[in-house]
């Protein structure tokens, strides 16, 4: 018990660094997190008493026939950019690996990662205006070849798809990177013993590179399945009511059906399922990866 005072005494300046950090976390994480599962439970009033309705809440999600269309399209859309999404950052990170430019690989580097650093509602804007069926730059490109015009925002199957290629193409450059810091902790050593064996560079890749970046593809894979039910910000900047029964996903429905609607108790009840769901399935990949464990 003395040792660890005494050993708290030695890191005070730590502890009282952790404060501020610990205060964040609790007044706007944990506190709304708590009255979010509350109010699950209850019929939500913002003025007078809030009656403690129990599962009935839950029930009426369940019922709601809505509600399980959303789900569908997010486990769609979320699934189709998980499985999307896994291969393109990789290649990228390889590819910009092999550069023996430094300048251009820089340059190449920044021009991949820069739609990350933009929002849903600027790169939303640009790709409506770009995929625009009067004067958008990709139908003026398909009408050289007498494709189109095709209404990529307004057709069911079109617009769904768009929702996965948009969000994988804006982030790549973010999953590249990670992945090509992973790269620059390789030891070079292994690839100079491969060219001795008389590997090709494919072969270096292939049985070095890909092999030493599981432990990086399986962190990846775990923060994509975290938000795999939590998309948002396309679907909302890009949706229109033409398609929005098709495009429409849980955190939209919560959007809806919690602010827009002031159904404050159902929304939260969606939101604590959503929050569910995800850890489970968090769970479930973490298991099947034997992510943490050694290889």
């Amino acid at each position: 018990m003395r040792s660890t005072i005494r050993l708290m005494k030695m890191h005070s300046v730590l502890y009282l660094m952790m404060i501020p950090v610990i205060a964040y976390f609790a007044v706007f994480v944990y506190y709304p997190l708590y009255e979010g599962v509350v109010s699950s439970f209850q019929e939500f009033n913002l003025l007078g008493a809030r009656p403690y309705v129990g599962r009935e809440n839950y029930i009426e999600v369940l019922d709601d026939p809505r509600f399980w269309q959303v789900l569908r399209n997010t486990l769609l859309i979320g699934g189709g950019i998980l499985v999307v999404g896994f291969l393109p950052p990789i290649i990228i990170a390889v590819s910009l690996s092999e550069l023996s430019r430094v300048i251009f690989k820089k340059f190449s580097q920044t021009i991949v990662y820069l739609p990350h650093l933009f929002s849903w509602v600027v790169i939303g804007g640009m790709w409506i205006y770009l995929l625009s069926p009067r004067g958008g730059l990709v139908n003026e490109l398909l009408a050289l070849f007498d494709i189109g015009p095709v209404r990529f925002l307004t057709n069911t199957t079109w617009a769904r798809t768009m929702m996965i290629v948009l969000p994988v193409w804006k982030d790549m450059g973010y999953a590249a990177i990670i992945y090509l810091a992973s790269i620059t902790t390789i030891s070079p050593s292994l690839y100079e013993a491969a060219r001795i064996d008389g590997a090709s560079r494919f072969q270096q890749i292939r049985q070095i590179t890909i092999p030493l970046l599981k432990p990086t593809m399986k962190v990846v894979l775990l923060l994509n399945v975290l938000g795999l039910l939590r998309i948002f910000d396309q679907i909302y900047v890009m949706q229109n009511p033409v398609v929005r029964r098709k495009v429409d996903v849980l955190m939209t429905y919560v959007y809806d059906m919690g602010i827009q609607q002031y159904e404050v108790g159902y929304a939260s009840a969606v939101s604590v399922m959503v929050l569910l769901a995800t850890l489970v399935l968090t769970a479930i990949v973490w298991r099947l990866t034997g992510f943490g464990r050694e290889n």
